[in-house]
């Protein structure tokens, strides 16, 4: 039995990608299909299908080669590829590896035309809304293209020719080739930080669609849209279209047009002020000589033949209008003189001092009449006092004691009854003249109806 060799998978996809690698017809191929799946990844390459009525294959374009693409794939495109064929070791699948890309019947740079015109119309680049007014006095102008060529000789020729009394400033740019459409840019970039500019021409003289390329590049357009400065276009012929001429603010068939747009000409300008002065002339004229006759006609007029009987009747109402004003005066300066005599004497009447005067005087009166009350009241109480003495004099006991009598008493108690005496104490016996204490021998009671 013959031993058998087996190949691993890694092997077979080598040998098989060695055999497309050797056949020279693989190398490099041309061919025409429609796009589908198309995927552009972050990294720039692009991988897409490319297919037939009858078949399929897998293809990829590299980042290096599809940023030189003006056109962005898109599936359902008929295109052109130019490549070669090879094998992808890591899916065993053979795939077509594009070096160009161009579209099948209709122009690559028509087609990134159309593309870039879709996307900056979507963002309202185009919208009249945002385009700026183009100053109809300029005093400042920029012109941004070559300073070889007959674009920048038209412009400088038609400005100086029809308004010379505005200050040209030139920013050379490239406006054909790879390196353009930077160019541009930083000239747009110079132009917006110029000082008192007031507008800016961007543009060339004709060419093919590949040498106004530079004004359909996207980085062109969004630079002239967020340019502070208005921009006139001036790109090609009059049949010629960019991008640029759309974003623009306004758009110029050719750079002498954009010049005649970009400032007025001094001969019409001229020729409107001589018209205006020549109306501003017949205008003052005709008003002065209207003025005039009207002047005359008031002058001829009876008032003014005659002024003093114009201001007569103004003399004799400014005489009788004194004197009722005189009059009225008088009247006022009486009427407010009573007025003030009559306050005079309320304020005398009123005068505080008279008040309290008067008030003192009440105040004596009332003094008086208390002093008197208070005397005779003094004096009745006198007599009451003497009565109430006289009195309570006759009631004294100790007066009764003058006469004989006696008060005794025990245990500082005055005795008025036997029942009220201790026999085994003393009496004091209080006469006229002093006290005497005694003993007690014996107690007689007296029975009723009994004399002493």
């Amino acid at each position: 039995m013959t031993s058998t060799s087996y190949l691993t998978v890694k092997a077979l996809t080598k040998y098989i990608k060695r055999k497309f690698d050797a056949d020279p017809h693989l190398r490099n191929v041309y061919v025409k299909g429609e796009l589908s799946n198309v995927k552009i990844h972050t990294s720039g390459h692009i991988y897409f299908t490319i297919k037939d009525e009858q078949t399929r294959m897998a293809a990829v374009m590299f980042a290096a080669q599809a940023k030189n693409l003006k056109f962005r794939p898109e599936s359902g495109m008929n295109i052109l590829l130019q490549g070669d064929v090879n094998v992808y070791e890591g899916s065993g699948q053979y795939q077509l590896y594009a070096q160009s890309m161009q579209p099948d019947g209709i122009g690559e740079l028509f087609i990134a035309f159309e593309q870039l015109k879709e996307k900056l119309a979507k963002e309202g680049l185009f919208q009249p809304s945002r385009k700026k007014k183009i100053p109809k006095y300029p005093q400042k102008i920029g012109v941004i293209t070559a300073i070889t060529g007959a674009a920048i000789r038209d412009i400088v020729t038609t400005l100086s020719r029809r308004y010379p009394l505005a200050e040209v400033i030139i920013f050379p740019a490239l406006v054909q080739g790879a390196g353009a459409a930077p160019s541009i840019v930083k000239a747009l970039k110079q132009a917006n930080k110029y000082p008192d500019l007031d507008v800016c021409i961007v543009g060339r003289g004709g060419g093919s669609i590949e040498d106004l390329w530079a004004f359909n590049e996207e980085i062109v357009a969004r630079e002239i849209a967020n340019s502070t400065v208005p921009i006139i276009s001036a790109v090609g012929h009059e049949t010629d279209t960019t991008i640029a001429d759309f974003v623009s603010d306004l758009r110029a068939p050719t750079p002498t047009a954009a010049a005649e747009l970009a400032v007025p000409n001094q001969l019409e300008l001229l020729e409107r002020v001589t018209n205006r002065k020549s109306q501003i002339v017949s205008i003052v004229t005709a008003t002065l000589s209207q003025e005039r006759k009207r002047l005359t006609r008031i002058m001829s007029a009876y008032p003014l033949a005659y002024p003093e009987r114009l201001y007569r009747p103004f003399v004799e109402n400014l005489t009788r209008v004194t004197e009722q004003l005189e009059k009225s005066g008088r009247t006022l300066v009486n009427q407010k003189q009573q007025l003030l005599n009559q306050q005079t004497m309320r304020l005398t009447l009123q005068n505080p001092q008279r008040l309290v005067q008067q008030h003192q005087k009440g105040v004596q009166a009332f003094e008086q009449r208390m002093h008197v009350a208070a005397q005779k009241s003094i004096q009745a109480k006198g007599r009451s006092f003497s009565n109430i003495i006289q009195l309570l004099e006759a009631l004294n006991p100790l007066k009764i004691m003058v006469r004989g009598y006696s008060i005794t008493y025990q245990n500082d108690l005055v005795v008025k009854s036997i029942n009220d005496i201790d026999s085994n104490k003393p009496l004091h016996i209080k006469l006229q003249d002093g006290v005497v204490t005694a003993s007690i021998d014996s107690i007689n009671k007296q029975s009723k109806g009994e004399s002493s």
